[in-house]
């Protein structure tokens, strides 16, 4: 009897929280810890045991925890035997992609912290110098989300779909007063605005300078030649080393996360009939039930949820 098809998808940042890691301390796959540690030079013990919420929230810190978080529950998983089938494709939402390409094979679990680490660096570094600050639209159609961008944009102000996560959850990134404006136009449009706490403009043009930042990074790393297929975020296809991996890289943090499709993908496309969140919470979940409500989602958060 052949063994049920099924996505793996992480969660990018936002998913953070104080003591993310305590689920995990006792586990075998704790040791990633110190692996990831090492490679990028910050204590994640603390940063996933003590550290502050508020702490957390500062982009390259976050960005470490939730990959950390991520890749152990993943081992841990593993280990287990708890994923409940074949995988047989990877998809992780911003962020997340990193993750998902080290689930795949595609990176070694230094190389990726590296990324990670560089990552999160260049978009602090983005953020700081350039301002800028995003929000989510809820209820209304992402064609409506359009129809309401372009009407700011048409006034001057500076405003992008940066994340198409769900049918009625759309992510819109810019300056202050270009997010703001669209803030007071979207009840015009059916939307509910609600703002989100983030360090910067992220998945816009505002990540210019992080993406330049990055590329090198990415140039200087090696990718598998052949992987367990990826989904990614900016052209919702799976790639399975087809794909020059250091340009996506680098475009993904400038372009929108296409996330909704990237689930047609797996469940439509890939026939994943089955799809298992790892890492912090379940925001993964909650967006894959309203994208694909007949795909069986699970979210593996923390040691008990394998038993």
């Amino acid at each position: 009897m052949s063994q049920q098809q099924i996505g793996l998808v992480f969660p990018g940042q936002g998913t953070q929280k104080q003591g993310m890691g305590e689920p995990w301390r006792d586990t075998p796959s704790w040791a990633i810890v110190a692996e990831v540690s090492e490679v990028v030079g910050e204590d994640l013990s603390e940063l996933l045991l003590d550290t502050p919420a508020e702490t957390l929230r500062r982009t390259d810190l976050a960005q470490l925890s939730v990959f950390t978080v991520s890749l152990i529950a993943h081992a841990e998983a593993v280990r287990r035997d708890a994923l409940g089938g074949e995988v047989i494709a990877c998809a992780g939402h911003s962020l997340g992609e990193y993750t998902a390409l080290t689930a795949a094979g595609a990176l070694s679990v230094p190389a990726a912290a590296k990324l990670v680490a560089a990552r999160g660096r260049a978009m602090r570094e983005a953020a700081r110098d350039g301002g800028g600050t995003m929000g989510a639209l809820v209820a209304a159609p992402l064609e409506k989300v359009e129809e309401l961008v372009a009407a700011v944009r048409a006034k001057g102000e500076e405003v992008w779909v940066a994340n198409i996560n769900a049918p009625g959850q759309t992510v819109v990134s810019g300056s202050v007063d270009g997010v703001g404006q669209v803030a007071l136009e979207a009840p015009e449009y059916g939307a509910k605005f609600i703002r989100m706490q983030v360090g910067g403009a992220f998945h816009s043009p505002y990540m210019a300078p992080a993406a330049e930042a990055l590329t090198l990074a990415l140039k200087e790393t090696g990718f598998a030649a052949r992987h367990v297929p990826v989904v990614a975020n900016i052209d919702a296809r799976a790639h399975d080393g087809d794909c020059d991996w250091p340009d996506h890289g680098t475009r993904q943090l400038t372009s929108p996360v296409r996330w909704e499709e990237s689930v047609r993908t797996l469940t439509e496309t890939l026939g994943c009939r089955r799809l298992v969140e790892l890492g912090p919470g379940r925001a993964m979940a909650g967006l894959i039930r309203r994208i694909a409500p007949g795909t069986e989602v699970v979210s593996l958060d923390a040691p008990s949820a394998m038993d």
